[in-house]
Formats: structure tokens, C-alpha cells, sequence
């Protein structure tokens, strides 16, 4: 029988959750690659801001079906409900394999990466064992043991979580408006920016792979195409929220304005922090240069364009406080993904389309054998050393489920009309279906040009349809 929750997050808390979950390391760090790809500020911060309005038109959508069907599992149920058990196991086999414990995975080592700024000891070139070509570096045991603590800290009870996310969030975000306006103010008094800015689209040959370069409106949106991917990157999570509605106050009201305010919130403050970077420091510099100043943006040591703008400003003092806002951004980051993705995998569980112990819950209230299940597989990931290949994986295969979920808008407007919707989705069905057409455009043009990352996301995803019928098989005979 399915244990019933208190209702403990209201909409500040989900809106923490919200723009938590997806402020994570790739703000910081992504900007490097795009401005390789594009060669022009202009066209990066282009994609910046085109990533938020797609982000906000997905999260405008999820408001009508989180309002409509305010169940745990959010994603899951929805496309349950209306495409069956099939594709919603599919999604949550994605999900558990590569999108939640991958990204988790990630994050926790961009977490331990900028630990070892503080700490040496923690360095990536640090070997703690070696077993003939298997290796385990310090790097990744703080990777480990900050999931086992937040895993840990999730597992005493829903108000812990919260108490972390909101903290946590909020710091960052603060922190941030800080980083912006010391870009905005240092900045103004540079004349970086207007140089920046008019640099024409000029990219790097090798984004085409072996496709001949020759510059037309083609090559340019193929070239966005790739190089929106960052951004979409650093803006995912966002739909997290919607996995734990059980425990939402009001989900019908809270879980839209959470997404909408969430969103918005983050793209604001991205777009913002992009300024920054292209006022502190030139656009296109010279690889392997001396200074901050002559690599530039795009050749920033390790794509570590956060830490070049401040350190520009304030030195090596500004390196160190960027490296502690990353550590506080990528630790509540981390809270946020393991406290929602525990939710998916019990609901999945209730479902009998995970494993059973996922569904119990704790003195807590909370559903600790699901945390547990998923911080093992994260650890996993974390030592094996593949996340940074699952995170190119995942990034595809959400999109994909974020264009078949927005479709079930289409399928529950017409099949179910009379199902009360508190909120509708802004622009139906015209936005809905524009988003559809764009996201599908990306995915297209993502096969074509980066094949070794979408085809491996295809095929891990494919897989969950004889796993699906392996488990419906173990439980016809139970």
C-alpha cells in the first residue's frame, strides 16, 4: 500500500529547488567551448539566451501538466498516463542509468575538483589505487563521500533537504549577483565588451568534424546548434521538481509559479554573468598565453572562465573565490538532484517498474532504500570514471523526453478536455509546438554532427525496452 507524505515544501522552497537543481558547474565553465565554437561573443550570448527562452517556454508547458496531475513521479506519470507503462519505464531507465546519476556523478567531481584549490590532497593527480590500467585518484573518493553525506543528510527527513537547498541556493545566487557586478562595474571601465560584441561568427573548423567549412546561414545554425548544448546543459534539472509533488504544499499552484520563477530566475542570471565574463576579458585569446587577460575567454586554463574573470579583477584571491562559490554551487546543486531523483525511482517502484525496496519509506518519511539505490550507482559512476561521457549522453536524451513529454499536452487537451487545469500552458499550442519543432531541429543536428555522443545516448536508451519486459516478466511471476 502506498505510504502517505506531509506536505512540508512551499513555493520559496520550490522555487530554491527549481534554480538549485540547475545551477551547478556549467555556468562557469561552458562559455569557453561555445565562444571556440561560434568565435563571437555576440553569437554565445545568442545562444544564452535563446537556451533560456526554449528552457522557460518547456517549463511554462510542465506548469499544465504538473497543475493537472500534481502525482509523485511528475515526468514519469505524465508520460505513463498518456503513452503508457513502456515509455514512462524508458524515461525512468534513462533517467537512473545516465541522466540523474550521471549529471550527480559529475557535478559531485566538479564539486571535489575545486575542493583541491583549498585542499592539494584532493587533486585529480593524486592516485589512490591502481589495479593494472584501473585507477581511483583522491578526486574521486571526495566525489563519493560528498553523495554518501548528501544521501545520508536526504535520508534524516525532507526538512534537512530543504534546510540545505535553500541555504546553499541562496548563497550561490547571491554570490553570483556579486561576480555580475563586479563584471558590470570593473567591467564598464574596460573596453573589452564593445570589442567582443562585434566580433563577426567565425568558428572553429573542427565543430563541423569532417564536413568541409564554408560560411552560409547552414553552417551557422549548425554551429549554434552545437554549441546550445552547453547551455541547455547548464540549464537542465529544472523538471526535477516535478518528481516530488507528493511533498509540495499546494503542488496545483506552487509547482507552475516554482518552474516559471525558477527558470526565470536562472536565465537571468546567466545571461548576466555571460556579460560579465565578455567585459572582464577579451572574447578570442591566445592559447597557452601567460596571463588571465591574453587567453581570453575562449582558452581560459581548464574552461574555467569563472574563475579568469575574477581572478582578472582580484588575482589569486579572485581564483580561490571562485572556486569556493563553485563549491557551494555544485554542493547544493548535487542536494537538489539526489533529493528529487529518489523520488522518481520510488514512484517507478510503486509502479512495479523498479526494484521493490525503492517504494518503502523511513521513520522520515522519506524514501531511503530509492537514495540509496541511487547513490551507489552515482558512486559507481563517479569512480568509473565514464560520467563525463554519460553527461554528453544524458544531455541528448533529455531533450528528446522533454519533446515527448511536452506532446502529451497535445494528447491530454484532446482526450482529456474536462480534467481541471489550474494553469494553462502560455502560447498553446503555438509555443508548445515551436519548442517541439526547435528541440527536435538541436537533436537532429546533434546526430549529424557529434554522432559519438547521440547514437551511445540512443542506444542506452533503447535497452530499457527488454529491461521493461524483463521486469514485467519477474512480476507476473511474484
Amino acid at each position: 500500500m502506498k505510504q502517505t507524505k506531509t506536505r512540508t515544501l512551499n513555493l520559496f522552497d520550490t522555487i530554491m529547488l527549481v534554480s538549485g537543481s540547475m545551477i551547478g558547474s556549467g555556468i562557469f565553465i561552458v562559455s569557453a567551448e561555445m565562444t571556440r565554437v561560434l568565435g563571437s561573443a555576440y553569437w554565445v550570448l545568442a545562444c544564452w539566451l535563446f537556451s533560456g527562452v526554449i528552457t522557460l517556454l518547456a517549463a511554462l508547458s510542465y506548469g499544465e501538466l504538473a497543475g493537472m496531475l500534481p502525482e509523485e513521479g511528475g515526468q514519469f506519470f505524465y508520460l505513463k498516463k498518456a503513452y503508457g507503462k513502456l515509455t514512462a519505464f524508458v524515461y525512468g531507465w534513462t533517467v537512473f542509468t545516465v541522466i540523474q546519476t550521471g549529471v550527480i556523478a559529475a557535478v559531485a567531481v566538479a564539486f571535489a575538483k575545486f575542493m583541491a584549490v583549498f585542499f592539494p590532497i584532493f587533486s585529480p593527480d593524486n592516485t589512490f589505487l591502481t589495479i593494472y590500467s584501473f585507477s581511483i585518484n583522491n578526486a574521486q573518493l571526495l566525489a563519493v563521500a560528498s553523495v554518501l553525506v548528501l544521501t545520508y543528510i536526504n535520508s534524516l527527513g525532507i526538512n534537512n533537504a530543504k534546510i540545505i537547498q535553500c541555504l546553499f541556493t541562496s548563497t550561490k545566487l547571491i554570490a553570483l549577483f556579486g561576480l555580475i557586478l563586479v563584471g558590470l562595474i570593473v567591467g564598464y571601465k574596460l573596453n573589452y565588451f564593445g570589442t567582443n560584441l562585434n566580433l563577426p561568427f567565425n568558428p572553429n573548423p573542427n565543430f563541423l568534424s569532417d564536413f568541409e567549412y564554408k560560411f552560409n546561414l547552414s553552417d551557422l545554425l549548425s554551429a549554434l546548434g552545437v554549441a546550445l548544448i552547453g547551455a541547455l546543459f547548464s540549464s537542465d534539472a529544472w523538471n526535477n521538481v516535478t518528481f516530488i509533488a507528493a511533498e509540495i504544499k499546494e503542488p496545483q499552484r506552487n509547482i507552475p509559479l516554482g518552474l516559471f520563477f525558477g527558470v526565470l530566475i536562472v536565465t537571468v542570471v546567466y545571461i548576466l554573468a555571460n556579460l560579465a565574463y565578455y567585459m572582464l576579458l577579451p572574447a578570442i585569446g591566445v592559447e597557452n598565453s601567460a596571463t588571465i587577460i591574453e587567453r581570453g575567454v575562449a582558452h581560459a586554463s581548464f574552461d574555467r572562465v569563472g574563475s579568469a574573470a575574477l581572478g582578472s579583477v582580484f588575482g589569486v584571491a579572485g581564483e580561490y573565490l571562485m572556486a569556493g562559490l563553485i563549491v557551494i554551487s555544485t554542493f547544493g546543486c548535487n542536494n537538489g538532484l539526489i533529493l528529487s531523483g529518489a523520488r522518481l525511482f520510488e514512484s517507478m517502484a510503486n509502479e512495479n517498474l523498479f526494484f521493490k525496496a525503492a517504494k518503502k519509506l523511513n521513520i522520515n518519511q522519506v524514501p531511503a532504500n530509492a537514495l540509496w539505490i541511487q547513490a551507489l550507482w552515482a558512486c559507481v559512476l563517479c569512480l568509473s570514471g565514464s560520467y563525463g561521457d554519460l553527461l554528453n549522453y544524458s544531455t541528448f536524451a533529455s531533450l528528446i523526453f522533454y519533446i515527448v513529454t511536452i506532446s502529451t499536452l497535445f494528447y491530454f487537451r484532446k482526450k482529456f478536455p474536462d480534467l481541471a487545469r489550474p494553469y494553462k500552458a502560455f502560447g498553446y499550442p503555438l509555443l508548445p509546438a515551436f519548442y517541439i519543432l526547435i528541440t527536435a531541429a538541436i537533436c537532429i543536428n546533434l546526430i549529424v554532427f557529434k554522432p559519438q555522443n547521440t547514437l551511445w545516448g540512443l542506444v542506452i536508451m533503447a535497452l530499457g525496452v527488454p529491461i521493461y519486459y524483463l521486469f514485467n516478466s519477474k512480476n507476473k511471476h511474484v
